[in-house]
């Protein structure tokens, strides 16, 4: 175990009043910088992030909104909760931002509770082809609450079959379209999706939970302008804290307000509220700009450097920050791929392709992301070296031993949490 420092507020005082908890976090930070985090949907929140989250805030209850609290001695989170909504208006241009959803989930269930009854009908993209769990699978609320009719991609292209959503929407006159995915690697047209929701009359909602800190970098086209809600996370590309959040129009921003609190939630962690507003002011600098450039690019050589060793994307490659990799011919199964890939030390996801013959739990394909190697410092040559790799591993499992030596090198090279 490294005997260096805990990357973190107060890890001293933890280490001496719980050396059992203190020793766990050690042992995730080992855990990054002796691998390669290749989960689309991860990063590493910075120190400033790390510092609000671990603060003083945590202690305060803070039921309502700034000015409208429930209890008194909010007057200084109320100050931590202006700078995260203003900083979030600045940065996507929105009317309206809510910052007190806990997850994306609980962002979209306020969502949801804002805009429909249970049993209305909801269009949505269906979860082998790259939606979420709260886009209508029936293990979820919201498959179990509302009549959801899901489209997909095209067999051919891989890609979303616009013409496919606005016949569906024509047939079953939705009361909300849902645009959004989460192993999607291509731009979604925003336009095409709010034309479709005013034809028939529909609530847009856009579900950027994977791609809203790349929208804040400019590196792809942002939701906002088109979606009458916007949902997503602050935890992946983004670089903050794990959380959620809405944007709106001003016309929805008091029905999605109630329907965080009181309705879907109560009192707000504060201090992730906080860390949410340094994660906002972080994104409104060039430089975070550049490193969303770059997560794309690094993305997009990944893919095809995957492609090169056989390892085919869906869809051809990728315009975000993931890439799907069909690995049928290449491996057993996505499962298989992804433990061959842990031993050695990189750390990716099992995932379902389109129409795969596979159960979700096995699965023909992984998922691979380039927002953790890109915080760390890599660029297109070190994307190159780690599709050689993850192929490698994949196709050869006695080359375990020595793809990790060399995945601890590059870890090494370009560590997470730098000392």
């Amino acid at each position: 175990m490294s005997s260096e420092p805990y990357y973190g507020p107060d890890y001293g005082l933890l280490l001496r009043q719980d050396p059992e908890m203190a020793e766990v976090l050690l042992a995730e930070l080992e855990r990054l910088r002796g691998g390669l985090q290749l989960i689309a949907s991860e990063n590493f929140a910075s120190p400033a992030v790390l510092a609000a989250l671990g603060s003083v805030l945590t202690d305060k209850y803070a039921e309502g909104y700034p000015g409208r609290r429930y209890y008194s001695g909010c007057e200084v989170v109320d100050r931590a909760e202006r700078l995260a909504i203003d900083r979030a208006r600045r940065l996507f241009g929105a009317e309206h931002v809510n910052v007190q959803p806990h997850s994306g989930t609980s962002a979209n269930l306020a969502a949801y509770a804002a805009l429909l009854r249970p049993g209305d009908v909801v269009l949505a993209m269906a979860l082998p082809h790259g939606g979420h769990l709260t886009h209508g699978s029936r293990v979820n609320f919201s498959g179990r609450w509302f009549d959801v009719v899901a489209y997909g991609v095209r067999r051919d292209t891989e890609t979303i079959d616009y013409d496919e959503v606005r016949d569906l929407a024509l047939r079953h006159r939705p009361k909300m379209i849902i645009c959004g995915a989460t192993s999607y690697p291509r731009t979604i047209d925003f336009a095409a999706f709010r034309g479709i929701a005013d034809e028939v009359g529909a609530w847009l909602l856009a579900d950027v939970a994977h791609t809203v800190g790349l929208m804040a970098g400019g590196a792809v086209p942002s939701a906002v302008p088109y979606a009458d809600v916007v949902t997503f996370t602050t935890h992946k590309a983004l670089r903050g804290p794990r959380g959620g959040g809405i944007m709106c129009t001003e016309e929805l921003a008091a029905r999605i307000d109630r329907a965080v609190f009181p309705f879907t939630q109560g009192g707000p962690l504060m201090n992730a509220v906080a860390a949410k507003a340094v994660a906002f002011g972080e994104a409104l600098r060039p430089e975070f700009a550049d490193y969303t450039r770059r997560v794309v690019e690094n993305a997009r050589v990944l893919a095809d450097a995957l492609a090169a060793e056989g390892m085919r994307p869906v869809s051809g490659g990728t315009d975000n920050h993931l890439a799907l990799v069909d690995l049928r011919g290449i491996a057993p199964s996505g499962a298989v791929a992804e433990q061959r890939c842990a031993d050695a030390g990189i750390t990716l996801n099992r995932n379902a392709i389109p129409y795969d013959p596979e159960p979700p739990t096995v699965t023909s394909g992984v998922r691979v992301g380039t927002p953790c190697v890109t915080t760390q410092g890599m660029g297109t040559e070190e994307m190159k070296e780690i599709a050689s790799l993850v192929a490698r591993t994949v196709r050869a499992p006695d080359a375990v031993g020595e793809v990790r030596e060399r995945v601890r090198e590059l870890a090494t090279a370009y560590p997470a949490y730098p000392s």
